[in-house]
C-alpha cells in the first residue's frame, strides 16, 4: 500500500488547504457584504460545476492515465487558488470573480474523486479496501475538524491572501506526491469495450451500467437517501441547539459530533470492517435512524450531543463498506465513469435537502408545536411546545423516514444479497512495481 499511502497523504494535505481557502473566503465575503445569500453562493459554485461535470470527468478518467488526471485536477485547483490570492494582493478581487474562479476550480476537482477512487482499486488488495477507504474518511474528518481552527488562527496573522497562498502550496505538495508514484493501468474488460464511443456516449455509460445492475442501483438510492438526510441535518442542527442554548454550546456540540466522524474512521482502519459489508451498511443505517428519532425527543444538550456523535460515528462504516463493495463489483477500467455517476447523484441529494430544510422547518413543523398549534395538546405534551420543538419533531420524522427506507432496502433481495449474487470484478490488485516510463 506504499503508493496508496503516499497519494493519500498528499490528498489529506490538499484537503486541509482547500478548507483553509473555504474558511478564509467565507470570512472575507461575509465581513464585506453581510449577505448570507452571497456567502451561500460560494458553496453553490463549489458544488454545482462538479455535479454537472461528473459524468464527463468519469469518462475522461477512464480514457486517460489516472495519475495524470489527478495531476491535472490538483494543478488546475492550485492555479485557481493562486489567482484568487493575486487578485486580492492587487486589490482587484470582486465577489463575482470569486464565483468564477471557484467554479473553474470545481471543474478541475471533479476529476479528483473518480480518479483517486478508481486508482485505490488498483493499488491495494481487495482485503484492504475497507481500511484504505477508512483512511480516506479519516483524512476528510481531520480536514473538517482542523481546517477552521487553523485557518481562523492564520487569518489574523497573515491575512486572507496568505491563507489562500498556503492552499496553493498544498496543491503543489499533492502534485509532488503524485509524481513520486506509479499507478498501473487497468486491464481492458468487456464492459469497457461495450461503453466505448464518443465522449457523450461514454459519459452516459455510467448510468447505463447502473440500470443493468439493480443491486448496485438500489445501493446508490439508499446512499442518496442517507445523503439527503445528512444535508437536512447540517442545516437543522444549528437552529435546534440555538433555540434553547448559546452559540458556545453549539460549538461544543459540533466539535464532539465531528470527533465521532474521526473515531469511526479510525475504527474502520484498525478493524478492517465486517466480513459481510452489506451488514455493516444496514447496521449503521439502522443506528442512524434510531438516534435521529431519539435526538429530537427533548431539548437536551447531552441527548442531542450523544445522538449527533453516534450519527457521525456510523457514517464511516456506511461509506467505507459501500465504497469497498463498489470497488470490488465494478470492473476497474470503467470505475471512473460509474463512480462519477455515483458522485453526481450523491452530491445532488445534499443541496436539494438543504433547500428543503428551511421551508419544512419554518412553515410545516414549527407551526405544529407552537402554543395553540395543531399538535400542542397531543404530541406537545410529550415533546414540549415552543422554540425548536418543531425542528425536534422534524428530526423524529427523519428518523421514521430512515427506518422505512431501511425496511424497504432490507426487503429488496437484490440489495440484501448483493455480495453473493453479483460476482466480483476485481480480485487482486495489478502489480505496482512497473517502470515509470510505462505510463502513457
Amino acid at each position: 500500500m506504499n503508493s496508496f499511502l503516499i497519494i493519500w497523504f498528499g490528498q489529506v494535505v490538499s484537503r486541509l488547504g482547500t478548507g483553509f481557502t473555504g474558511f478564509a473566503l467565507a470570512v472575507w465575503v461575509y465581513q464585506r457584504t453581510g449577505s448570507v445569500t452571497q456567502l451561500a453562493l460560494i458553496s453553490f459554485f463549489t458544488v454545482a460545476p462538479a455535479v454537472l461535470m461528473s459524468p464527463f470527468a468519469g469518462a475522461l478518467v477512464d480514457r486517460w492515465d489516472r495519475r495524470r488526471a489527478m495531476l491535472l485536477s490538483d494543478s488546475g485547483a492550485g492555479v485557481s487558488s493562486l489567482a484568487i490570492a493575486l487578485l486580492f494582493y492587487g486589490g482587484r478581487l470582486e465577489i463575482w470573480a470569486i464565483y468564477v474562479v471557484v467554479a473553474i476550480s470545481s471543474l478541475f476537482q471533479s476529476l479528483q474523486w473518480p480518479a483517486f477512487s478508481a486508482s485505490t482499486t488498483l493499488l491495494v488488495g481487495k482485503q484492504n479496501l475497507v481500511r484504505a477507504n477508512g483512511l480516506n474518511q479519516m483524512g476528510q474528518a481531520v480536514a473538517q475538524i482542523a481546517a477552521p481552527v487553523l485557518a481562523g488562527a492564520l487569518v489574523g496573522r497573515i491575512g486572507v491572501p496568505g491563507v489562500i497562498l498556503i492552499d496553493a502550496a498544498t496543491f503543489l505538495f499533492s502534485v509532488g506526491t503524485l509524481l513520486a508514484v506509479h499507478i498501473p493501468r487497468p486491464e481492458s474488460s468487456a464492459e469497457s469495450a461495450a461503453g466505448r464511443g464518443s465522449l457523450l456516449r461514454e459519459a452516459a455509460y455510467g448510468w447505463t451500467y447502473l440500470t443493468r445492475r439493480r443491486g448496485l442501483l438500489a445501493l446508490l438510492a439508499l446512499f442518496a437517501a442517507a445523503n439527503f438526510t445528512m444535508g437536512m441535518l447540517t442545516v437543522l442542527i444549528v437552529p435546534l441547539v440555538l433555540s434553547f442554548n448559546t452559540a458556545g454550546t453549539l460549538g461544543t456540540v459540533l466539535s464532539i459530533a465531528s470527533s465521532g466522524l474521526l473515531l469511526g474512521s479510525l475504527a474502520m482502519v484498525a478493524w478492517g470492517g465486517p466480513a459481510r459489508r452489506m451488514r455493516g451498511v444496514f447496521g449503521a443505517l439502522l443506528l442512524q435512524a434510531l438516534v435521529l428519532f431519539v435526538g429530537g425527543w427533548r431539548a437536551s444538550v447531552p441527548l442531542i450531543t450523544a445522538s449527533a456523535f453516534l450519527y457521525l460515528l456510523s457514517f464511516p462504516i456506511i461509506n467505507t463498506c459501500s465504497q469497498a463493495i463498489w470497488q470490488t463489483k465494478v470492473a476497474a477500467d470503467v470505475q471512473g465513469r460509474v463512480f462519477a455517476m455515483r458522485q453526481m447523484i450523491a452530491l445532488s441529494a445534499m443541496p436539494l435537502a438543504q433547500l428543503a430544510a428551511g421551508p419544512l422547518a419554518d412553515f410545516v413543523f414549527k407551526p405544529l408545536l407552537v402554543a395553540g398549534g395543531p399538535l400542542a395538546g397531543s404530541l406537545g405534551r410529550i415533546l414540549g411546545v415552543g422554540p425548536g420543538r418543531g425542528i425536534g419533531l422534524l428530526f423524529m420524522a427523519l428518523g421514521i423516514a430512515n427506518l422505512l427506507a431501511f425496511a424497504a432496502a432490507w426487503s429488496y433481495p437484490r440489495l440484501r444479497r448483493l455480495e453473493d449474487e453479483m460476482p466480483d470484478a476485481v480480485e487482486v490488485p495489478v502489480p505496482a512495481a512497473q517502470p515509470a516510463e510505462a505510463t502513457s
